[in-house]
């Protein structure tokens, strides 16, 4: 465990945050928050009070980056590298992969690993004033098969290439535009918003929700016949959920899942 991580619960609302907490550093992500973050997220899944996960930074910045005091360690050979990105993608595919859903609340920076672990996530809500970049080619790096994947499915290949070639800022309108983000809030807007998008979740039901994940990712996977998709489509009409859903249809009522 990290102790630049923080997990919070708010029962009332059925959820919980996950903090980047290293507000002095821009919340840099060292390689122990990196190591840390699988376990957190599984830690959510595992809680059945909570219903909807937020990500976001301490302090008005989402996160900045991978942290440039451990590049000489963690880029001090191709295998250190090599291993250091297994350890960034653990965080990715812990994320992208959530049975629950997940939403990052985005102030400030949100460049480079941040931006990465934003593109994780399901939903992305960023206040006026946010900047993104992801920026290996000011480094001369090469940005990996799995987070560039992220970044095409959600901004198209084109900008995926501006922002991957120039390697430039862009602010919370350009981000918008272009599908980083799916909405753009005033900053004393941000959470508020984020919490009528988590009651409408929560309100869901929590099986479908998962399970449509996991169609979606057979989809990312091009596996659009996938047998387990229909599995999973066949079970969903024999489960408790869809028996309370019917039921409240039939009744004119809001289903209780």
């Amino acid at each position: 465990m990290s102790d630049h991580l923080k997990l919070t619960r708010d029962a009332a609302t059925r959820t919980a945050t996950l903090w980047f907490d290293r507000p002095a550093s821009r919340n840099a992500l060292t390689v122990a928050m990196w190591s840390a973050i699988p376990a957190l997220v599984a830690e959510v899944a595992a809680d059945d009070a909570v219903r909807v996960l937020f990500v976001r930074g301490a302090g008005g910045t989402f996160a900045a980056g991978a942290d440039i005091a451990e590049m000489p360690t963690v880029y001090a050979s191709e295998a250190a590298a090599l291993a250091n990105d297994e350890r960034i993608q653990g965080a990715m595919q812990a994320l992208e992969t959530s049975a629950k859903p997940t939403i990052a609340l985005i102030e400030g920076a949100c460049v480079g690993g941040g931006c990465g672990l934003a593109l994780a996530c399901d939903f992305r809500f960023a206040a006026e004033g946010a900047r993104f970049g992801i920026t290996p080619a000011k480094l001369g790096l090469v940005y990996g098969a799995a987070d560039s994947r992220r970044l095409v499915e959600a901004v198209g290949l084109s900008a995926a290439r501006d922002l991957l070639f120039t390697g430039r800022l862009v602010d919370a309108g350009r981000a918008l535009a272009i599908g980083l983000v799916d909405e753009v809030v005033a900053p004393e807007e941000l959470e508020d918003f984020g919490l009528e998008q988590a009651a409408r979740l929560a309100a869901a039901s929590s099986w479908s929700i998962s399970a449509q994940k996991e169609v979606l990712g057979l989809l990312r996977a091009g596996a659009d016949g996938h047998p387990r998709s229909r599995a999973l489509f066949g079970q969903s009409f024999t489960g408790p959920d869809f028996q309370e859903g019917y039921a409240a249809f039939t009744q004119k009522r809001p289903p209780r899942f």
